[in-house]
């Protein structure tokens, strides 16, 4: 209810205004407008808003808050926009202003809801592009769980702006640059050097082997650490022979990337960190410009504001090293002026959102701070980490195999479907159903990665989360199950004889509702628009989980106690436009968690 909030915020401010006009002069003159501190009710039997503004007006007015809100009130019924939106204000507690919305303008709400694809949520004004960095794995490594997390929350808020219509640019900050490929260059040319000259030599599991090796014969073995340097060297230097062997790796573990993108149906462009190999020199030069840089120990660095080591001395990030090689600080900073650049030097993005896991925090605070200071981040530009939390195990440890590894991601989208199958195999022989496999594979997919998906957006990101495929492929409880059960038994009330096409084309006089159970599911399913500009703003994907389980509960209380296909005539098609605009809310948001639904489960 995006729209009427705005419209009663104006009306209160007004009708403020009109009652306390030296207030209002007094507020204006020190640029801030009285606030008529408009919020969402508490409680059902408090109505639909609550304004607070008049209790913050008691000291300046040397007034009681409940006099105050009364004179407010007086104005407000005087203004027929209001009373035409609203009944009877209620002035309850010290000075709360408790507002209802009049039954038929949440009936012409839903009408309105009902012919609009985008359910109520308004296209942002001046949109401007922003950049989601996500996912980013490593070149030569496999994904594995801890790359669950970016991925999912990056591509569900990606989702979100792109529902309100921001230009998004998904990007895949790869690690496809380092020592780590002089490292596995060097030993690959010694146990198998086919790998450097021919695709697909060797896959990507052997890969990660010859890379552990490669590792521990660099920690181990001076002689192979000198070697893989000179190496890096060759690689930076553009080596024609180190360059191929480079995209022969990268391109390898590109595909196999992209076979857990297209089953996640997530989208990216990548820009790997070697993308900004040719700005790294003039991320120095702009430091030194901005009087930033300082040599310490032979080492470039800008030593930042506020934060200090245990010494009690401000502590560097360094960009670059003794022996002048760049670090990852150096490539994050690179990429931030790139992305704030106007086009066509850069991407011209306003907002820049990193999606990476909590430990990353203090790294990009520092570099943030630096690129601040350094003017790169134009006036208006927001620049924004998003971290979250573990995934563990029932141990409350990091999530590993039994044998102690870390879970590589296919096995554990794996192991969703598989056990997401065998669920349906027994729900069917419960219920003496047959179907066909084709069927069984379908839903069985769709219900495991849903499950897989939800279980980690609808937890808080800040925090840890435990993994459990028990309770998250459950059909009772906040988890996909239950959410596309919702969406399979409206379809159901469709393959019965109800025409919810036929609803959407209700009109605002035509509907008709009397049951608390009907008013209680219209409210919930205007607070979508509301919901979605919380998350496009606070980043929060568990916002919209949490709306989605409450929405499906009141639309269960209201199927289990109002008959829907037994009623007649207006009550029969209003009910239909619950059902209809019920199916489509939980279809779009799951949508914009990038969760598919189902017809039949």
């Amino acid at each position: 209810m995006l729209r009427i909030a705005h419209t009663l915020e104006t009306q209160l401010r007004e009708a403020m205004e009109r009652a306390f006009p030296a207030a209002a002069a007094q507020a204006r003159e020190v640029g801030r407008p009285l606030d008529p501190q408009l919020v969402p009710a508490s409680k059902p039997e408090f109505g639909d808003f609550q304004a607070n503004g008049a209790l913050p007006l008691a000291k300046p007015l040397k007034q009681a808050p409940r006099q105050i809100a009364t004179a407010i009130v007086e104005q407000l019924q005087a203004n027929p926009g209001f009373t035409d939106l609203c009944l009877e204000p209620q002035i309850a507690g010290p000075g709360f202003i408790n507002l209802t919305l009049r039954p038929e303008q949440l009936a012409s709400e839903v009408v309105t809801r009902l012919g609009d694809p985008r359910l109520g949520v308004p296209l942002v004004e001046n949109s401007a592009p922003v950049v989601v960095d996500f996912s980013s794995p490593n070149i030569a490594k496999e994904m594995h769980v801890g790359h669950l997390r970016s991925t999912i929350i990056g591509d569900s808020l990606a989702r979100v702006l792109e529902f309100r219509g921001h230009p998004v640019l998904r990007l895949n900050h790869v690690g496809d640059w380092g020592t780590q490929f002089g490292m596995l260059i060097t030993h690959l040319k010694q146990v198998a050097p086919a790998a450097l000259e021919t695709a697909d030599a060797v896959d990507l599991g052997d890969l990660v082997a010859f890379y552990r090796e490669a590792k521990k014969r660099f920690d181990d073995d001076e002689a192979f650490q000198i070697t893989s340097r000179e190496e890096v060297v060759k690689l930076q230097g553009g080596d024609p022979v180190s360059l191929k062997a480079w995209g022969l790796l990268c391109d390898q573990s590109r595909r196999e990337f992209q076979k857990i993108y297209d089953r996640l149906d997530i989208r990216l462009s990548e820009r790997g960190e070697s993308f900004y190999n040719p700005y790294l020199p003039a991320v120095l030069e702009g430091l030194q410009e901005a009087e930033l840089l300082v040599t310490d120990d032979g080492a470039q660095c800008v030593f930042l504001e506020g934060v200090s080591g245990k010494d009690g001395k401000p502590l560097p990030v360094i960009v670059q090293k003794s022996d002048g090689g760049f670090n990852y600080a150096t490539t994050d900073l690179a990429a931030i002026r790139y992305r704030y650049a106007a086009v066509p030097d850069g991407d011209g993005a306003r907002r820049v959102i990193y999606v990476t896991d909590a430990g990353q925090a203090n790294h990009f605070a520092g570099v943030f701070q630096v690129a601040r200071r350094a003017g790169w981040i134009p006036e208006n530009g927001r620049l924004e980490h998003v971290p979250f939390g573990l995934v563990q195990g029932d141990d409350g440890k990091k999530l590993k195999t039994r044998a102690g590894d870390t879970v590589r991601l296919r096995d554990l989208l794996d192991e969703a479907v598989e056990r997401a199958e065998a669920d349906l195999r027994r729900r069917l022989e419960d219920e003496g159903r047959s179907e066909d496999e084709a069927f069984i594979q379908h839903v069985a997919t769709t219900v495991g990665l849903a499950a897989v998906k939800y279980a980690d957006l609808s937890q808080n990101r800040i925090t840890n989360y435990q993994f459990s495929f028990d309770r998250m492929l459950a059909l009772q409880g906040n988890t996909a199950p239950y959410l596309l059960y919702a969406v399979v038994r409206i379809a159901g009330i469709a393959r019965k004889g109800g025409d919810l096409e036929a609803s959407a084309a209700s009109e605002a006089g035509s509907l008709s509702f009397s049951e608390p159970q009907e008013w209680a599911l219209v409210r919930e399913l205007l607070k979508f628009d509301a919901v979605i500009a919380e998350v496009e703003e606070e980043l929060l994907p568990n916002r919209l989980c949490s709306y989605l389980f409450e929405l499906s509960q009141v639309f269960n209380r209201f199927y289990d106690q109002v008959p829907v296909l037994k009623a007649e005539g207006a009550t029969l098609s209003s009910r239909l436009a619950l059902c209809r605009l019920t199916a489509d809310t939980l279809k779009c948001g799951l949508g914009l968690l990038g969760i598919a639904t189902l017809e039949r489960m």
